[in-house]
Protein backbone atom coordinates (compact mmCIF):
# COMPACT_ATOMS: atom_id res chain seq x y z
CA UNK A 1 0.00 0.00 0.00
CA UNK A 2 1.23 3.47 -0.82
CA UNK A 3 2.69 5.41 2.09
CA UNK A 4 1.71 8.74 0.53
CA UNK A 5 -1.72 8.82 2.15
CA UNK A 6 -3.82 7.17 4.80
CA UNK A 7 -6.97 5.46 3.42
CA UNK A 8 -8.46 4.78 6.83
CA UNK A 9 -12.21 5.39 7.31
CA UNK A 10 -11.60 8.06 9.95
CA UNK A 11 -9.89 10.16 7.27
CA UNK A 12 -12.90 9.86 4.97
CA UNK A 13 -11.44 7.33 2.54
CA UNK A 14 -13.27 4.20 1.40
CA UNK A 15 -10.35 2.59 -0.42
CA UNK A 16 -9.38 -0.88 0.80
CA UNK A 17 -6.20 -1.40 -1.22
CA UNK A 18 -4.34 0.95 -3.54
CA UNK A 19 -1.33 -0.55 -5.23
CA UNK A 20 -0.62 2.20 -7.75
CA UNK A 21 0.05 5.84 -7.02
CA UNK A 22 -1.58 7.39 -10.06
CA UNK A 23 -4.26 5.80 -12.23
CA UNK A 24 -6.74 4.09 -9.96
CA UNK A 25 -10.56 3.92 -9.64
CA UNK A 26 -11.64 7.49 -8.99
CA UNK A 27 -14.43 8.83 -6.78
CA UNK A 28 -15.47 12.48 -6.80
CA UNK A 29 -16.80 15.09 -4.41
CA UNK A 30 -20.54 15.81 -4.41
CA UNK A 31 -21.96 18.58 -6.60
CA UNK A 32 -25.52 19.23 -5.40
CA UNK A 33 -27.82 21.68 -7.22
CA UNK A 34 -30.74 23.14 -5.24
CA UNK A 35 -33.60 24.25 -7.49
CA UNK A 36 -37.21 25.30 -7.01
CA UNK A 37 -38.50 21.97 -8.38
CA UNK A 38 -36.02 19.81 -6.45
CA UNK A 39 -37.03 17.18 -3.92
CA UNK A 40 -35.43 15.55 -0.88
CA UNK A 41 -34.52 12.08 -2.21
CA UNK A 42 -30.98 12.46 -3.55
CA UNK A 43 -29.00 12.93 -0.32
CA UNK A 44 -30.68 10.00 1.52
CA UNK A 45 -30.28 7.80 -1.57
CA UNK A 46 -26.56 8.57 -1.60
CA UNK A 47 -26.26 8.19 2.18
CA UNK A 48 -24.99 11.76 2.50
CA UNK A 49 -25.83 14.18 5.31
CA UNK A 50 -26.27 17.76 4.16
CA UNK A 51 -28.03 20.97 5.20
CA UNK A 52 -28.89 21.59 1.55
CA UNK A 53 -32.57 21.21 0.59
CA UNK A 54 -34.54 20.98 -2.64
CA UNK A 55 -31.67 19.17 -4.33
CA UNK A 56 -32.94 18.66 -7.86
CA UNK A 57 -29.66 17.45 -9.35
CA UNK A 58 -26.52 15.72 -8.19
CA UNK A 59 -23.76 16.01 -10.79
CA UNK A 60 -21.96 12.72 -10.27
CA UNK A 61 -19.32 13.20 -12.94
CA UNK A 62 -18.94 16.47 -14.82
CA UNK A 63 -16.47 18.16 -17.11
CA UNK A 64 -18.74 21.19 -17.58
CA UNK A 65 -16.68 24.36 -17.19
CA UNK A 66 -17.21 25.83 -13.74
CA UNK A 67 -18.70 22.57 -12.46
CA UNK A 68 -15.82 20.13 -12.95
CA UNK A 69 -15.86 17.08 -10.70
CA UNK A 70 -13.02 17.01 -8.14
CA UNK A 71 -11.33 13.77 -7.08
CA UNK A 72 -12.26 12.96 -3.49
CA UNK A 73 -9.73 10.32 -2.50
CA UNK A 74 -6.20 9.09 -3.02
CA UNK A 75 -3.04 10.72 -4.40
CA UNK A 76 -5.03 12.66 -7.02
CA UNK A 77 -7.48 14.15 -4.49
CA UNK A 78 -8.18 17.82 -5.20
CA UNK A 79 -7.59 17.62 -8.93
CA UNK A 80 -10.58 18.09 -11.21
CA UNK A 81 -11.52 15.92 -14.16
CA UNK A 82 -10.27 18.45 -16.74
CA UNK A 83 -6.87 18.66 -15.04
CA UNK A 84 -6.67 14.86 -15.09
CA UNK A 85 -7.57 14.78 -18.79
CA UNK A 86 -4.88 17.36 -19.52
CA UNK A 87 -2.30 15.35 -17.59
CA UNK A 88 -3.17 11.78 -18.58
CA UNK A 89 -4.91 12.29 -21.94
CA UNK A 90 -5.60 8.93 -23.63
CA UNK A 91 -4.57 6.93 -20.57
CA UNK A 92 -7.60 8.39 -18.79
CA UNK A 93 -10.06 8.94 -21.63
CA UNK A 94 -8.96 6.42 -24.27
CA UNK A 95 -6.87 7.38 -27.28
CA UNK A 96 -9.81 7.50 -29.70
CA UNK A 97 -11.93 9.45 -27.22
CA UNK A 98 -9.12 11.94 -26.59
CA UNK A 99 -8.59 12.37 -30.34
CA UNK A 100 -12.27 13.24 -30.75
CA UNK A 101 -13.08 15.30 -27.65
CA UNK A 102 -9.73 16.59 -26.42
CA UNK A 103 -9.50 17.26 -22.69
CA UNK A 104 -13.22 17.93 -22.19
CA UNK A 105 -14.74 14.95 -20.41
CA UNK A 106 -17.40 13.85 -22.92
CA UNK A 107 -20.16 12.59 -20.60
CA UNK A 108 -22.17 14.21 -17.82
CA UNK A 109 -23.71 11.91 -15.20
CA UNK A 110 -26.54 13.15 -12.99
CA UNK A 111 -29.16 12.06 -10.50
CA UNK A 112 -32.36 14.11 -10.94
CA UNK A 113 -35.19 14.35 -8.37
CA UNK A 114 -38.27 16.13 -9.72
CA UNK A 115 -40.78 17.29 -7.09
CA UNK A 116 -42.63 19.16 -9.87
CA UNK A 117 -42.98 18.88 -13.64
CA UNK A 118 -39.93 20.19 -15.48
CA UNK A 119 -40.36 22.22 -18.66
CA UNK A 120 -40.82 20.44 -21.99
CA UNK A 121 -37.52 20.63 -23.84
CA UNK A 122 -35.50 19.62 -26.86
CA UNK A 123 -31.76 19.62 -27.50
CA UNK A 124 -30.01 20.26 -30.83
CA UNK A 125 -27.75 17.68 -32.45
CA UNK A 126 -24.01 18.21 -32.93
CA UNK A 127 -24.37 19.84 -36.34
CA UNK A 128 -27.00 22.38 -35.31
CA UNK A 129 -25.36 23.11 -31.95
CA UNK A 130 -22.01 23.64 -33.64
CA UNK A 131 -23.53 25.99 -36.20
CA UNK A 132 -25.53 28.04 -33.68
CA UNK A 133 -23.38 27.92 -30.56
CA UNK A 134 -19.74 28.41 -31.53
CA UNK A 135 -18.85 24.79 -32.18
CA UNK A 136 -20.62 23.39 -29.13
CA UNK A 137 -21.76 19.77 -28.95
CA UNK A 138 -25.39 18.72 -29.09
CA UNK A 139 -27.04 16.62 -26.42
CA UNK A 140 -28.08 13.00 -26.71
CA UNK A 141 -29.03 11.48 -23.36
CA UNK A 142 -30.73 8.59 -21.58
CA UNK A 143 -32.76 8.14 -18.41
CA UNK A 144 -32.81 5.22 -15.99
CA UNK A 145 -35.67 5.51 -13.47
CA UNK A 146 -34.21 4.93 -9.99
CA UNK A 147 -37.39 5.47 -7.99
CA UNK A 148 -40.89 6.60 -8.92
CA UNK A 149 -43.78 7.90 -6.85
CA UNK A 150 -47.17 6.20 -7.49
CA UNK A 151 -48.24 8.77 -10.12
CA UNK A 152 -44.79 9.58 -11.48
CA UNK A 153 -44.71 10.31 -15.20
CA UNK A 154 -42.54 11.69 -17.98
CA UNK A 155 -42.96 12.72 -21.60
CA UNK A 156 -40.95 11.45 -24.54
CA UNK A 157 -41.62 11.69 -28.27
CA UNK A 158 -44.50 12.58 -30.56
CA UNK A 159 -47.75 10.62 -30.79
CA UNK A 160 -48.43 11.68 -34.37
CA UNK A 161 -46.85 13.56 -37.25
CA UNK A 162 -46.89 17.34 -37.04
CA UNK A 163 -45.24 20.07 -39.07
CA UNK A 164 -42.98 22.76 -37.64
CA UNK A 165 -45.79 25.25 -38.17
CA UNK A 166 -48.31 23.05 -36.35
CA UNK A 167 -45.82 22.59 -33.52
CA UNK A 168 -45.50 26.37 -33.10
CA UNK A 169 -49.28 26.80 -33.17
CA UNK A 170 -49.74 24.16 -30.48
CA UNK A 171 -47.23 25.87 -28.23
CA UNK A 172 -49.06 29.14 -28.77
CA UNK A 173 -52.51 27.71 -27.93
CA UNK A 174 -51.23 25.54 -25.03
CA UNK A 175 -52.06 22.18 -26.65
CA UNK A 176 -48.55 20.83 -27.32
CA UNK A 177 -48.95 18.13 -24.64
CA UNK A 178 -51.77 16.60 -26.71
CA UNK A 179 -49.23 15.29 -29.24
CA UNK A 180 -46.65 14.01 -26.74
CA UNK A 181 -46.38 10.52 -25.26
CA UNK A 182 -46.97 10.75 -21.50
CA UNK A 183 -45.68 7.65 -19.68
CA UNK A 184 -46.44 6.43 -16.19
CA UNK A 185 -43.08 5.16 -15.00
CA UNK A 186 -41.65 2.67 -12.53
CA UNK A 187 -38.19 1.91 -11.17
CA UNK A 188 -36.02 0.31 -13.84
CA UNK A 189 -37.69 2.00 -16.83
CA UNK A 190 -35.26 3.27 -19.47
CA UNK A 191 -35.75 6.02 -22.04
CA UNK A 192 -33.23 6.86 -24.77
CA UNK A 193 -33.40 10.50 -25.88
CA UNK A 194 -31.43 11.23 -29.04
CA UNK A 195 -30.93 14.90 -29.83
CA UNK A 196 -34.13 16.25 -31.35
CA UNK A 197 -36.60 14.21 -29.32
CA UNK A 198 -39.07 16.30 -27.31
CA UNK A 199 -39.11 15.30 -23.64
CA UNK A 200 -39.94 16.31 -20.09
CA UNK A 201 -39.31 14.85 -16.64
CA UNK A 202 -42.53 14.79 -14.63
CA UNK A 203 -43.46 15.03 -10.97
CA UNK A 204 -42.32 12.11 -8.83
CA UNK A 205 -39.45 10.93 -11.02
CA UNK A 206 -36.04 10.17 -9.56
CA UNK A 207 -33.75 9.26 -12.42
CA UNK A 208 -30.13 8.69 -13.38
CA UNK A 209 -29.23 10.65 -16.50
CA UNK A 210 -26.30 9.95 -18.81
CA UNK A 211 -25.71 12.61 -21.46
CA UNK A 212 -23.24 14.29 -23.72
CA UNK A 213 -21.37 17.12 -22.04
CA UNK A 214 -23.52 19.99 -23.26
CA UNK A 215 -25.62 22.66 -21.60
CA UNK A 216 -27.72 23.67 -24.62
CA UNK A 217 -31.45 23.34 -23.96
CA UNK A 218 -34.38 24.82 -25.88
CA UNK A 219 -37.44 25.31 -23.69
CA UNK A 220 -40.54 24.38 -25.69
CA UNK A 221 -43.29 24.77 -23.10
CA UNK A 222 -43.49 25.52 -19.38
CA UNK A 223 -47.19 25.05 -18.56
CA UNK A 224 -47.77 28.81 -18.30
CA UNK A 225 -45.57 29.17 -15.21
CA UNK A 226 -43.80 32.39 -14.32
CA UNK A 227 -40.21 32.91 -13.21
CA UNK A 228 -38.94 34.53 -10.03
CA UNK A 229 -39.46 37.91 -11.69
CA UNK A 230 -43.18 37.20 -12.04
CA UNK A 231 -43.00 37.06 -15.84
CA UNK A 232 -43.65 34.01 -18.06
CA UNK A 233 -40.46 32.03 -18.60
CA UNK A 234 -38.83 32.47 -22.01
CA UNK A 235 -39.71 29.86 -24.64
CA UNK A 236 -37.44 29.01 -27.57
CA UNK A 237 -40.14 28.24 -30.11
CA UNK A 238 -38.29 29.38 -33.23
CA UNK A 239 -34.97 27.84 -32.19
CA UNK A 240 -36.74 24.56 -31.47
CA UNK A 241 -38.39 24.30 -34.89
CA UNK A 242 -35.22 23.17 -36.65
CA UNK A 243 -33.96 21.16 -33.64
CA UNK A 244 -36.98 18.85 -33.29
CA UNK A 245 -36.92 15.41 -34.87
CA UNK A 246 -40.49 15.06 -36.15
CA UNK A 247 -40.16 11.28 -36.67
CA UNK A 248 -42.96 9.32 -34.99
CA UNK A 249 -42.20 5.94 -33.41
CA UNK A 250 -44.64 3.32 -32.04
CA UNK A 251 -43.18 3.83 -28.56
CA UNK A 252 -40.25 5.45 -26.83
CA UNK A 253 -39.56 3.29 -23.77
CA UNK A 254 -36.49 1.06 -24.14
CA UNK A 255 -36.95 -2.69 -23.63
CA UNK A 256 -34.00 -4.65 -22.28
CA UNK A 257 -33.15 -8.02 -20.75
CA UNK A 258 -32.71 -8.70 -17.02
CA UNK A 259 -30.25 -11.60 -17.03
CA UNK A 260 -28.74 -12.00 -13.56
CA UNK A 261 -25.01 -11.90 -12.94
CA UNK A 262 -24.04 -10.68 -16.37
CA UNK A 263 -23.93 -7.53 -18.47
CA UNK A 264 -27.30 -6.39 -19.88
CA UNK A 265 -26.79 -3.73 -22.53
CA UNK A 266 -29.61 -1.17 -22.41
CA UNK A 267 -28.43 1.68 -24.70
CA UNK A 268 -25.83 1.64 -27.45
CA UNK A 269 -25.28 4.81 -29.46
CA UNK A 270 -22.49 6.91 -30.92
CA UNK A 271 -22.06 8.82 -27.67
CA UNK A 272 -22.23 6.12 -24.99
CA UNK A 273 -22.90 2.44 -24.38
CA UNK A 274 -24.71 1.76 -21.11
CA UNK A 275 -25.34 -1.58 -19.41
CA UNK A 276 -27.08 -2.81 -16.27
CA UNK A 277 -25.69 -5.40 -13.87
CA UNK A 278 -28.05 -7.10 -11.40
CA UNK A 279 -25.77 -9.35 -9.40
CA UNK A 280 -25.50 -11.51 -6.28
CA UNK A 281 -22.06 -12.94 -7.08
CA UNK A 282 -18.78 -11.51 -8.42
CA UNK A 283 -18.89 -10.44 -12.08
CA UNK A 284 -15.91 -9.32 -14.18
CA UNK A 285 -15.67 -7.07 -17.23
CA UNK A 286 -12.78 -7.14 -19.70
CA UNK A 287 -11.84 -3.61 -20.81
CA UNK A 288 -8.95 -4.50 -23.11
CA UNK A 289 -9.70 -3.28 -26.61
CA UNK A 290 -12.40 -0.81 -25.51
CA UNK A 291 -10.00 2.17 -25.63
CA UNK A 292 -12.35 4.10 -23.34
CA UNK A 293 -12.84 5.02 -19.71
CA UNK A 294 -15.59 3.16 -17.84
CA UNK A 295 -18.11 4.78 -15.48
CA UNK A 296 -19.69 2.58 -12.80
CA UNK A 297 -22.76 3.87 -10.93
CA UNK A 298 -24.09 1.84 -8.00
CA UNK A 299 -27.88 1.93 -8.14
CA UNK A 300 -28.71 -0.45 -5.30
CA UNK A 301 -26.88 -2.37 -2.57
CA UNK A 302 -23.16 -2.26 -1.96
CA UNK A 303 -19.96 -4.16 -2.54
CA UNK A 304 -16.46 -3.70 -3.88
CA UNK A 305 -14.85 -2.89 -7.21
CA UNK A 306 -11.40 -4.30 -7.96
CA UNK A 307 -9.35 -3.49 -11.05
CA UNK A 308 -6.70 -5.61 -12.79
CA UNK A 309 -3.92 -3.92 -10.80
CA UNK A 310 -5.47 -5.01 -7.51
CA UNK A 311 -6.83 -1.58 -6.56
CA UNK A 312 -10.02 -2.14 -4.55
CA UNK A 313 -12.63 0.48 -3.62
CA UNK A 314 -15.89 0.18 -1.73
CA UNK A 315 -19.01 0.93 -3.74
CA UNK A 316 -22.44 1.65 -2.30
CA UNK A 317 -25.79 2.89 -3.53
CA UNK A 318 -25.53 6.36 -5.06
CA UNK A 319 -21.76 6.28 -5.60
CA UNK A 320 -20.06 6.71 -8.97
CA UNK A 321 -16.57 5.48 -9.86
CA UNK A 322 -14.52 6.35 -12.94
CA UNK A 323 -12.13 3.71 -14.23
CA UNK A 324 -9.34 5.13 -16.44
CA UNK A 325 -9.01 3.77 -19.96
CA UNK A 326 -5.68 2.15 -19.05
CA UNK A 327 -7.65 -0.29 -16.85
CA UNK A 328 -7.64 -3.74 -18.45
CA UNK A 329 -10.43 -5.33 -16.41
CA UNK A 330 -12.51 -4.94 -13.26
CA UNK A 331 -14.62 -7.11 -10.97
CA UNK A 332 -17.75 -6.15 -9.05
CA UNK A 333 -18.18 -8.14 -5.83
CA UNK A 334 -21.55 -7.54 -4.16
CA UNK A 335 -22.44 -7.83 -0.50
CA UNK A 336 -25.74 -9.62 -1.01
CA UNK A 337 -27.50 -8.12 -4.03
CA UNK A 338 -26.29 -5.17 -6.06
CA UNK A 339 -27.38 -3.17 -9.13
CA UNK A 340 -24.96 -1.06 -11.14
CA UNK A 341 -24.97 0.88 -14.38
CA UNK A 342 -21.83 1.10 -16.50
CA UNK A 343 -21.18 3.48 -19.38
CA UNK A 344 -18.33 3.98 -21.84
CA UNK A 345 -17.77 5.20 -25.40
CA UNK A 346 -17.49 2.65 -28.21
Amino acid sequence: MSSLWDPSPQNGFNFKHIKQQHMYPLKFENIFKSVVWGGEKIAPFKGVETDQHNIGESWELSGVKGNESVVAEGPLAGKNITELAQEYKGALLGEKVYAKTGTEFPLLIKFIDARDDLSIQVHPDDALAGERHNGSKGKTEMWYVVQADPKAHLMSGLTREITPEEYAAKVEDNTITEVLHDYNVAAGDVFFLPAGRIHSIGTGCFIAEIQQTSDITYRIYDFGRVGLDGKPRELHTELSKAAIDYTVLPGYKTAYEHKPNQENEIVDCEYFTTSLYEIDQPVSKDMEGLDSFMIVICMEGQGELTDDKGNTVSLRQGETVLLPACTKAFTLTPEGKMKALTSYIQ
